[in-house]
């Protein structure tokens, strides 16, 4: 068998940006031409993109697809190209690869398992295809064959499984392959970015390369696609469970080409080692997809409403990452192009942030100079816009009005709860106001753990276009800030660091703090692994924690219980939460990962299960 040329290419799409997508697909497949690969695959869904959510239920839209794949036909001369798109056949809707070839279609291929557990819910738009089942299709008045099949390219027989089919187990359609005796298997996949998932992908790849007997090649897609999840573009080849290719992720770039040669079933490269490191991943992941989100908003900045505390800052500090990474990556011109902001090609980093950046600390009466000195350090230590004002006029006014209105003054002892929402409240219209002047998106500032028990002011602190960090928890924020602080660079992280967490709405004299409000961040943390991501009882958390936490049984009890009910009470506030970036392995976004009934009865006869237990 002669050597042949393997590529594979990661893109960033936006759902119906047809102009755009196709211009990525065309320039892949230009760019494996020069370097004369043989076989191009794309990642699954990449005509349309993976998050077109119900446009799939559409009859027109997978009949677009269609069109884009009869737009790319000509330029297929000399290359097959693996494309992936949505194909509607008889009122079913499958998730499909087609296969290109002398300006025509050799073959389609659809998915046989759909994804259906996390933030994936494939089974509302596509039909899980049957193994062995092949039939004919019209496209566009060519009969071409759709199903359950493998190719032949001088003399390499190759398929498909695509994304979820290869996280089948035993039932996956890589042991069928394996029987017809490929020598290649590509996964086209819409993989989402989770910090510590491509270690866990990394290890399904060299292990499917041992078991099915095959070189294995992975493509994913790229970019921030659609808004909440994140694709890292990555591309992994493996043979014999050794990994042999693996191309940097998380790329600013539209796209990514990365190829290898085969000789019979042998791939001619070395093996590689990879590093992982989750603080690394966090940074590239949320810096790439703000980048993605405020290009495709076309937006012109951001605006955040910077307290000087930690949640605020690290959005601060993203923001300043992903002028870096992008200029690094792009080089000035291209990044500042990509952006569409008004700036010359010389300008530098500061500059850049300086012009798409601004922030703003709204303090009042209860306020701490400390906070002030941390979020102007910080803001001028990364180039931002740094406002700051009082809204003590504004508080006022709002707690006379009602005071009026019931007749009666206000007090902390009696009106605690109201008298804090409402100064988180008045911050809201007026950096509102801000990012209306600025065409910016503002930057709500809510993290995980606070979803979790509702400790966020609803129109207040959660208000804004997107939020960056809600999808990651407390804890990790935490322990981020300082490593960024060192490894990254930002000494402007010096006074937030030192820092304890406080929302600063009581009066100072009573020395408000998050944790003393709540319960320590560390047991939040460990509380929701179990409750929301493992889906456990009270009970069952209870027992489990009592052997891993050093927490008086009594104590604990009470923070379980507070924690469940928190979180039962709070669900409205997580239904109306800015739209978040997947990040970690769970989140408790309702519109993707984790759904919960808005009213409940509250886990009120499981936690009494729980205090019977024995102490």
């Amino acid at each position: 068998m002669s050597k042949i040329i393997i590529g594979g290419a990661t893109v960033n799409q936006t759902p119906l940006d047809w102009g755009n997508n196709l211009a990525n697909l065309n320039a892949s497949i230009e760019s494996a031409k020069k370097v004369n690969v043989d076989i191009l695959c794309m990642p699954e869904l990449c005509i349309t993109g993976y998050g077109s959510e119900d446009l799939f239920l559409s009859v027109w839209y997978p009949k677009k697809a269609l069109h884009m794949v009869e737009n790319l036909l000509p330029q297929i001369e000399g290359i097959t190209v693996a494309v992936g798109l949505p194909v509607r056949i008889e009122g079913k809707v499958y998730n499909c690869m087609a296969i290109l070839e002398d300006q025509q279609i050799k073959g389609i291929v659809p998915k046989q398992y759909l994804a259906i557990d996390g933030v994936h819910y494939e089974c509302r738009w596509f039909t899980p295809w049957q193994a062995g089942r092949l039939i004919p299709y019209d496209f566009f008045g060519q009969n071409v064959p759709f199903g359950d099949q493998v190719f032949e390219k001088k003399g390499l027989r190759y398929g498909f499984e695509i994304c979820e089919d290869a996280w089948r187990g035993s039932e996956r359609p890589g042991y069928r392959l394996k029987d017809r005796a490929v020598d290649l298997i590509f996964n086209p996949s819409a993989s989402h970015f989770a910090m510590g998932k491509s270690q866990r992908r990394e290890e399904l790849v060299k292990s499917s390369s041992k078991k099915l007997d095959a070189a294995y090649f992975y493509v994913n897609l790229l970019g921030n696609e659609s808004g909440r999840m994140i694709f890292d573009g990555e591309i992994m080849l493996a043979h014999q469970n050794r990994l042999l290719l693996k191309n940097p992720l998380l790329s600013f770039e539209d796209f990514q080409l990365t190829t290898f040669s085969m000789e019979g079933k042998m791939p001619l490269a070395e093996p590689v080692s990879v590093k992982y490191h989750k603080n690394e991943e966090f940074a590239q992941a949320a810096s790439l997809a703000l980048f993605d989100y405020l290009r495709k908003s076309k937006s012109k900045g951001f605006v955040l409403s910077l307290s000087g505390g930690a949640d605020s800052s690290s959005i601060a500090v993203l923001v300043a990452e992903m002028v870096r990474r992008g200029v690094e990556e792009l080089g000035t011109a291209r990044f500042i192009k990509k952006l569409g902001v008004d700036l010359p090609d010389t300008s530098n980093l500061r500059e850049i942030t300086n012009t798409i950046f601004s922030t703003a600390y709204q303090g009042t009466e209860n306020s701490s100079q400390d906070t002030l000195d941390s979020a102007r350090m910080l803001a001028e230590s990364i180039g931002a816009n740094f406002y700051h004002w009082t809204i003590d006029e504004e508080v006022k006014g709002y707690t006379q009005k009602i005071e009026h209105a019931l007749g009666r003054k206000l007090t902390w002892e009696q009106d605690d709860i109201a008298l804090q929402n409402i100064q988180a409240r008045a911050r809201s219209p007026i950096i509102w106001m801000l990012a209306n002047i600025k065409n910016a998106l503002l930057l709500s500032t809510s993290n995980r753990s606070e979803g979790d028990v509702g400790y966020a002011t609803m129109d207040g602190d959660t208000s804004g276009s997107i939020s960056p960090i809600a999808a990651v928890d407390k804890y990790f924020i935490l322990q981020w800030l300082k490593w960024a602080e060192k490894k990254l660079g930002y000494s402007g992280l010096q006074r937030v660091n030192a820092l304890q967490p406080t929302a600063e709405l009581r009066p100072l004299a009573q020395h408000q703090t998050d944790e003393e409000d709540l319960m320590p961040y560390a047991v939040i943390v460990a509380i929701e692994r179990l409750a929301i991501r493992d889906r456990r009882s009270p009970a069952d958390i209870y027992l489990l924690l009592s052997d891993e936490l050093d927490i008086p049984s009594s104590q604990l009890k009470t923070y379980i219980r507070k924690f469940f009910r928190l979180w039962s009470r709070n669900q409205w506030k997580r239904e109306r939460l800015s739209p978040s970036f997947h990040l970690d392995e769970f989140n408790v976004d309702p519109k993707t990962w984790y759904r919960f009934p808005i009213l409940s009865g509250g886990y009120e006869m499981e936690l009494q299960e729980m205090e019977t237990l024995e102490e």
